[in-house]
């Protein structure tokens, strides 16, 4: 036991001495998980039962064709009902320090039982949850293993979820394995994240997953209305200056997940850099700048935990 102390202590240390002068730090290529969990986690992932009509899975709007997020601007749910907000990326979620756009939900269990009860959504209620899962054998069975007990309940259901969720990281871009001394990164590419760094990006947009670890005002030197009903945080705390305000998304992958904002607006990477060099940075960006630092975000692009997203 202490030797195995001893290594993840040295695991702990060794990325903040290699990586401390860079904004980004490497994903890690595992992290811990309960494997029986994160078994039947992925099994409900993937199951229709969750949703009021069964005619969604957590799966339909995190799409794993499309870097784990939703290809459409706005989730749609159960009889087609659209909602309010593009679904983020599910990969790597697990290194957002909050859920939801808004940071309404403390961490994945918590998120997992969201679009389970909103009636856009799946459109479900606690009672007919448990009473669904509980009705399935398979689960009967797989959750007896893991607690013991004959009955289901939410919590267990959103914690095998979460579990799952865990297996969802994309370790070994082309940058985690520039920052590891691996392999260089070409001149464009460089140059790009010379320019991400120069322009202030990083200044949001850093640590592991090149983003998700605070909250941030959209439109913060030049103002942007949005002509859809979204869930800033204002929605939870009501004050004026939290209008506008988001988690930082993750940057993970951002090649793949079109479109992009909170509500879809962007339908191109290139057109999400202008938005946001003229938004939050207040400059005006050449089309040779755009393209290295479009070259640069493609480098963020990692392996897909192809196990895990295979049903």
């Amino acid at each position: 036991m202490r030797r195995f102390r001893l290594l993840w202590l040295i695991a702990a240390v060794i990325p903040l001495s290699l990586y401390a002068s860079e904004p980004i730090t490497p994903i890690p290529q595992t992290i811990p998980y309960d494997i029986a969990k994160a078994a039947v986690g992925k099994k409900l992932f993937f199951d229709p039962i969750l949703s009021k009509d069964r005619s969604i899975a957590c799966v339909s709007c995190h799409n794993f064709q499309h870097g784990g997020a939703d290809p459409h601007p706005l989730s749609v749910g159960i009889e087609k009902k659209v909602g309010r907000m593009q679904a983020p990326t599910v990969f790597n979620a697990v290194f957002n320090f909050t859920q939801f756009w808004n940071g309404r939900a403390k961490n994945l269990a918590e998120q997992a039982t969201g679009p389970m009860h909103d009636p856009l959504e799946m459109g479900m209620n606690t009672k007919l949850i448990e009473q669904r899962v509980n009705n399935v054998p398979r689960y009967r069975d797989a959750f007896h293993e893991i607690t013991g007990r004959s009955v289901i309940t939410l919590d267990d259901i959103t914690d095998a979820i979460a579990e799952y969720e865990k297996t969802l990281i994309t370790p070994n871009g082309k940058f985690d394995r520039f920052l590891r001394g691996e392999i260089p990164l070409t001149p464009s590419e460089s140059r790009g994240y010379g320019l991400f760094k120069r322009l202030g990006c990083a200044s949001c947009h850093n640590g592991v997953n090149v983003g998700g670890n605070s909250f941030q005002k959209f439109g913060v030197i030049i103002p942007k209305k949005w002509v859809s009903q979204t869930n800033d945080r204002y929605a939870l705390t009501g004050r004026e200056s939290d209008k506008n305000v988001f988690k930082v998304p993750t940057l993970r992958n951002i090649a793949l997940t079109a479109p992009y904002f909170h509500d879809g607006s962007a339908p191109t990477l290139k057109d999400a850099i202008i938005t946001m060099s003229k938004h939050n940075l207040g400059v005006r960006l050449t089309p040779l700048e755009i393209d290295e630092l479009i070259e640069f975000l493609n480098t963020l692009t990692g392996e897909l935990p192809l196990k895990a997203i295979t049903p």
